[in-house]
Order: structure tokens, then sequence, then C-alpha cells
């Protein structure tokens, strides 16, 4: 199946794509651009059986799904034990990749206004193909080049030693759902340099780039959650309200750090680590044909579980012209529905909070980490009893669309997930709305929310898609 990356000139956020006087290039410009790429470049993604995967193998003894070369990532069984109420033990196939990967993103200044170096970059998983990327976005497999392909390109800039100025750099968390304790490297560099511009990648100010935050499968998550660690300072200064008392001037406002918070940084910490230390949850790695006790069928062409929930595990055959290596095959997880990600938020004294939740997935590495108001796939709880339900999950479902300040879709890594994506909501609610909620729920403000993302394993990858989406107003 071809994937077309093409997207209408019509499909925008209805700002003027006129070029800004501090752009290196228009909206206009840019969709051409991207689109071109997506027609000079060709794509194609199809799901094979596993035994026609290359390199790729079910151990013996294990029945893992491991890579030859002992590198990449395996595919193996994970027995899990929690306190949750409804369905607090259970197995699952998860992804095991303990190796760091490196995103990063490289910032030069034109004009004194800074731009962010992005690339229009093919997953095998993309519902669309084409997505904007970061500047670098590699496995230390792939930068290692274990495939035995071609460099990656600009990583010379994220390696030690490079004239760059580093603004952020720091280790984050992936899908705990799917992953086991699976952390990237979040990094962004300004440059002084003349960097030579390969034809896939251009210059884009934030800016232009929060406009492209509003489309639906158009920036990546690769992207997202390192945009989301992007320095305030740098993403826009903190004068930009005019004492309207818009939502857009809330926003800004929290995110500066300006107002009132309910909670001060020390009992936000607090609560966390309560959280953390009275949360049970057992983590154990077993053979993936142990699974097959719990529900999951281990099938010639895919893993699925019974009651056709969850997700599965399939294999697939790429062709993409523009990566490193130009044909490969791997597993990918393909989740079985969208997830709905849900952020209520609400001024509290003049200052906007959002209701974040303390969340352990199987995977998690710290116990538990900061999410969004809710956080799951819908369909999973269809038969689940009332009381057992997310909190705020109906409430978000049915929000009414007046309150709606964003809904987005995005797609989730492309790399090791198939046609994964992700309805992203922010939801103003009303004044009186859970005043007192739930010792798992607390209410915060962006800065501060921001101020955690200087530490490792403390807001989820959504909850970063969340923050790039609020900067993005």
């Amino acid at each position: 199946m071809v994937h077309s990356a093409i997207h209408e000139d019509t499909a925008r956020d209805g700002r003027s794509d006129a070029v800004a006087d501090d752009a290196v290039m228009s909206m206009a410009d840019f969709h051409s651009w991207f689109n071109a790429r997506a027609r000079v470049n060709s794509f194609q993604v199809d799901r094979i059986p596993f035994a026609d995967l290359s390199g790729w193998d079910f151990e013996p003894d294990t029945g893992n799904l491991v890579h030859a070369s002992g590198r990449f990532f395996s595919v193996e069984g994970l027995r899990v034990r929690t306190d949750r109420p409804w369905v607090g033990e259970w197995a699952q196939p998860i992804i095991v990749q303990p190796e760091i990967g490196v995103l990063g993103i490289l910032v030069k200044r034109f004009d004194g206004v800074p731009h962010c170096l992005m690339q229009a970059k093919m997953e095998p998983g993309n519902i669309n193909g084409l997505q904007i990327s970061p500047t670098v976005q590699a496995t230390r497999s792939n930068y290692m080049k274990v495939h035995g392909g071609a460099a990656t390109k600009y990583l010379e800039y994220f390696r030690p030693g490079s004239r760059g100025r580093v603004l952020f750099d720091g280790l984050q968390s992936e899908q705990g759902s799917w992953f086991l304790h699976k952390r990237n490297r979040n990094i962004v560099v300004e440059t002084d340099d003349d960097v030579a511009l390969d034809e896939d990648f251009c210059w884009l100010t934030l800016d232009q780039i929060r406009r492209l935050l509003r489309l639906d499968h158009m920036v990546n998550m690769d992207s997202r959650t390192v945009l989301a660690c992007v320095p305030p300072a740098l993403a826009r200064p903190d004068d930009r309200t005019d004492g309207d008392g818009s939502f857009v001037e809330a926003v800004h406002r929290s995110l500066s750090g300006r107002g009132r918070s309910v909670h001060d940084p020390g009992h936000i910490l607090s609560w966390l680590t309560e959280v953390r230390a009275r949360q049970e949850l057992v983590q154990r790695r077993v053979p993936l044909k142990e699974i097959a006790e719990d529900g999951w069928r281990l099938g010639h062409d895919v893993i699925d579980h019974r009651d056709g929930k969850y997700f599965d595990v399939v294999a697939v055959a790429v062709e993409a012209s523009n990566r490193e290596v130009t044909a490969w095959t791997q597993p990918l997880v393909a989740p079985r529905q969208s997830g709905l990600l849900a952020l209520l938020v609400k001024r509290i004294g003049g200052t906007l909070h959002a209701l974040v939740q303390a969340r352990s997935d199987a995977g998690t590495l710290n116990i538990a980490e900061l999410t969004a108001t809710v956080h799951c796939q819908p369909g999973n709880y269809a038969d689940a009893p009332a009381e057992y339900r997310p909190p705020y999950l109906d409430y978000a479902l049915a929000a009414p669309t007046g309150r709606v300040r964003l809904d987005v879709v995005h797609s989730e890594e492309g790399g090791r997930f198939y046609h994964a994506q992700n309805r992203y909501l922010v939801i103003e609610v009303e004044d009186g709305f859970a005043p007192d909620p739930d010792d798992r729920f607390l209410w915060t403000t962006l800065s501060q929310l921001m101020s955690l993302l200087s530490h490792s394993n403390y807001l989820t990858v959504e909850l970063r898609s969340l923050m790039a989406g609020m900067r993005s107003f």
C-alpha cells in the first residue's frame, strides 16, 4: 500500500500564508516544498507474514522476536501486577529497547529570529507517509550504522565537541503502554554555523511550527516531545499578551509563570513522590510464548488478543527512497483503536491551571508519571463497570464545542507503531469543576509543568504532546 503525504493548501489553520518578515520561507512555500518531497520520494509499506522478516526471528526457547544483530529492539512478554481495582494483573507483548536514541532540533537565527531545522521524514507506521520530524531522529543502532546504511545527517551538531550551544538536554520517557522503560535523549542546540541545507530539510520559525501543530498528522511525535522542551525564552517572549483576558492570553501567562498557583513546587513533587511510594507496579519480563496463557494468540502474520482489544504485533516490508537504508523489514505494534488524551484546564484565581493525573503504565520506569486528565483508549473500557471507567472520560467525550480549545489528531511514533493515533483535546471547564479532585489528580500551572521537563520521567510523552499544543496558541 502506498501512502500519500500530500496536504492541500486549503487544509490549514485559517491564518495568512503571506511570508512573514522574519521567516526564511512562507507557509505557502512550506506546503509546496512538503508536497514536492512526497512526490519526489517513493514510499511503500506492506504487511507481510513474520516468516518473511529479514534479519528478525522468533527465538526457539523464548519465542521472543529479536534481530539477528542483537540490536535495535525486541518484542518480549511482560507480566504486570498493580493495585488497580479493575484488571489489576495482566500479561502483554512489550517492546524492549534499552538503547537511548537522539531526538534533536538544531536552531539557527536568521536576522535575529530563531529557526528550527526540520525534516520531512517517512516512517513505516505513519498514516500519511511523510511527517515533520526533528533535525535528528535516530536510535543508537541507526546512528552507529548497524543497518549498514548511510550516516545520519546533522548528527555532528548533537555529539560531544560540537560548537553549538546546548539550550536543552534531557532524557524523556516514551509510551509506557508499549515500551518497557524506554527513554530518548531530547536535545535542542543552537549554532552560528553556515549549515548546508539538505533537500529533505527546511528552516521554520517557531510560530510556523505552531501553525503546523494544529494540523492533523503533520508534526510527528518525536518533534512534539522536543518542541515541548524548547526553553520558553526562545519560544515566545513574555510580553506576547495584550491584557484582553482571552484564553490565548491566559495560556501565555500560565506558561510564563505569571499569576498565582494553587500548589507550590514542593507540594507537587511531594504529591507525586507519595503516589509513587504507595502505588504498586511489579513488572516481570517473561518469554513471549508464555503470554499465550493470557489470551494472546501467536499467529503467522499477527500477534493479537482474543478479545479483539488493545493492540496487535505485525510485520511490514518497507521501501523508502530517502532513508539511510532504502528497503527493510521489521515488526510494529498496531493499536486496535485510537486513543484519547484530554487535558482539562480552568482559571483559578485568574491563573490557568491544568488537571493532571499520576499514571502508571505497564512499562513505566519510575512507577508513575504525570499525564493528561484523560489518557486511554476508550474502547478498552466499553465493558467496564461504570465505577471503573476513567475519571472525566465521559465528560471529555461529551464536552460542549464551545469549551474545546484544541482538537487535533496526531500520529504516534511511526518507527515502532503502525497507524497509531491519538485525539488530543484541551477543554476549558467551568469555575466549579473538580475543586477537590481525588488523590491521583492535581491542578498545576503550565509553567510548573514546564519546570518539570528539566528532569527525566516526570511528564509522559502524551502530556508533552499536549504541552507542545498549548504552546501553539
